[in-house]
């Protein structure tokens, strides 16, 4: 039928609508972020029941209307459920798709910046790389990836092993990002120059920020 697509992508938010409906925001490959309805989804026999929560990525098929999108079918491939029994995790994660959203338009192709959100979602699992440097991984390449990335800042006390850890995340393959440690002196350093560029590229506040420094200070 021409007015079903397949879309693939990862669900950012979700709110009720009506008695029984979930308005979803999904970060699709194909299309960017785009708002569907999640029919009889809030009844726990619903076709649609516990396929649309925050995280839960996969295939969606949508039926497309004049002027909205209808879930039709979703197969979920990863429901990162490990986040519900991490609360630091879940906070990281819902600040990179808090920021995802930010950064995503409608209908706009955004391939690259989901797999990244795919990618930090999975490193934030593992406790081999500490979440705060999840953290700045994932805002500098999203900044490198939107084309505002503004380089080393040019000042005087930058070691050479930040400036050197910042250029390898904003140019190295998604797949190798994830892949090194850094001092605590580094990585504190790489955490203030990371904010500083979220505060002056990010012109919104983030609900998702007030939980999060709760891990962080």
């Amino acid at each position: 039928m021409d007015d079903l697509i397949v879309v693939r992508g990862i669900v950012l938010k979700h709110a009720p609508c009506g008695d029984y409906d979930w308005v979803v925001t999904i970060f699709t490959a194909e299309r960017g972020k785009i708002t569907a309805f999640a029919r009889s989804a809030r009844k726990p026999s619903g076709k649609l029941s516990g396929t649309v929560e925050p995280f839960c990525f996969g295939t969606f098929k949508l039926f497309v209307g004049k002027n909205s999108y209808t879930i039709v079918e979703a197969d979920i491939e990863n429901y990162f459920e490990g986040f519900r029994q991490d609360l630091e995790g879940a906070c990281y994660g819902t600040f990179f798709l808090e920021l995802s959203s930010f950064y995503t338009r409608e209908n706009n192709e955004d391939k690259e910046l989901l797999n990244l959100l795919y990618f930090s979602l999975k490193a934030l699992l593992k406790d081999s790389i500490p979440n705060r440097l999840v953290r700045c991984i994932f805002e500098l390449r999203a900044l490198a990836i939107e084309g505002e990335y503004p380089g080393v800042p040019a000042k005087e006390g930058i070691k050479e092993t930040t400036a050197y850890a910042m250029e390898f995340i904003a140019y190295s393959p998604l797949n190798k990002l994830f892949s090194f440690s850094l001092s605590d002196e580094i990585l504190t350093q790489l955490d203030v120059i990371t904010k500083q560029y979220r505060q002056k590229y990010v012109d919104r506040p983030l609900k998702s920020l007030e939980m999060l420094e709760t891990f962080e200070y």
